[in-house]
C-alpha cells in the first residue's frame, strides 16, 4: 500500500498532524481554461456541469458508539506497510484471545493514536464477550483494554484497501463542509477478512469520533 494522500488529509482535519507543510504541497494548481471559442448568435450558452460533491452514500450516520472490553495489541507501522502490520497486530490479539479462553463479540478494529509523514502507531482490538475477573497471561504483547467509545460518524469503505485513499479524501471533504470538530483519533473496523490489501472484496467501516 502506499503512502495514502486522502489518509494524510484525513488526519490534518482531525489536527493529528500539521497541514502547514502538506496541505500546500499536495494541491495541485488547477489549469489554465481554455480561450472561449465565440459564440454565434443562434447557439445556446454553454451549461457547466456541476461541481463534484463528496460521496455522502457512505456516510452521515451519526451514531453513540458503545465502548466494548478487547483484547489490544499495539503497534507502529510505515505507510507503505500499513495494511500488513494491522493485519499482524490483530492475529495477535485474536491468538492472544484464544490462549485466555476469552470468547471473540465483535469484528476487529484498529484505533489510530499517532501519524506523521513516515508512519503512524495503532491499537489493534479485537472485542471480547467479558474482561476476565483477574489477571491473565495473554503473552507479552497484548492486553486487556478497551475499544473507543463516544459519539461518532461512521463512513463505509467496500473495495480494496490500497484504494481507501478516496474514502478518506470523501471524509475530509465532508467534515470540512459540515464543520465537525472531529477528536484526535479514528478507528477502522474490518468487517470481513480480505485475502490481502488488493483484494476488492474488503468491507471496512470507519468511525471519526467528533466533540
Amino acid at each position: 500500500m502506499r503512502k495514502p494522500t486522502g489518509r494524510l488529509l484525513a488526519l490534518i482535519a482531525f489536527g493529528l498532524i500539521s497541514c502547514a507543510s502538506v496541505a500546500l504541497a499536495q494541491t495541485t494548481p488547477a489549469p489554465a481554461a481554455a480561450p472561449a471559442a465565440p459564440a454565434s448568435p443562434s447557439a445556446p450558452a454553454p451549461v457547466s456541469p456541476p461541481a463534484p460533491q463528496p460521496d455522502e452514500s457512505s456516510a452521515a450516520q451519526i451514531i453513540e458508539v458503545q465502548s466494548r472490553p478487547a483484547v489490544v495489541v499495539k503497534g507502529a507501522s510505515s505507510w507503505d506497510d500499513g495494511y500488513k502490520a494491522i493485519m499482524a497486530a490483530i492475529a495477535k490479539a485474536r491468538a492472544a484471545a484464544l490462549k485466555g479462553n476469552l470468547k471473540e463479540s465483535g469484528r476487529p478494529v484498529a484505533a489510530f493514536v499517532d501519524t506523521d509523514d513516515n508512519g503512524f502507531k495503532f491499537e489493534a482490538m479485537v472485542p471480547i464477550e467479558a474482561a476476565p475477573a483477574g489477571a491473565l497471561d495473554l503473552g507479552a504483547d497484548a492486553k486487556i483494554g478497551a475499544t473507543p467509545g463516544g459519539r461518532a460518524i461512521k463512513f463505509q469503505h467496500r473495495g480494496a484497501y490500497d484504494d481507501v485513499d478516496s474514502t478518506y479524501e470523501a471524509i475530509t471533504a465532508y467534515l470540512d463542509e459540515k464543520g465537525y470538530d472531529a477528536q484526535n483519533v479514528f478507528v477502522e473496523e474490518y468487517l470481513n477478512d480480505p485475502k490481502g490489501s488488493d483484494d476488492t472484496a474488503l468491507a471496512m467501516d470507519i468511525y471519526v469520533f467528533i466533540k
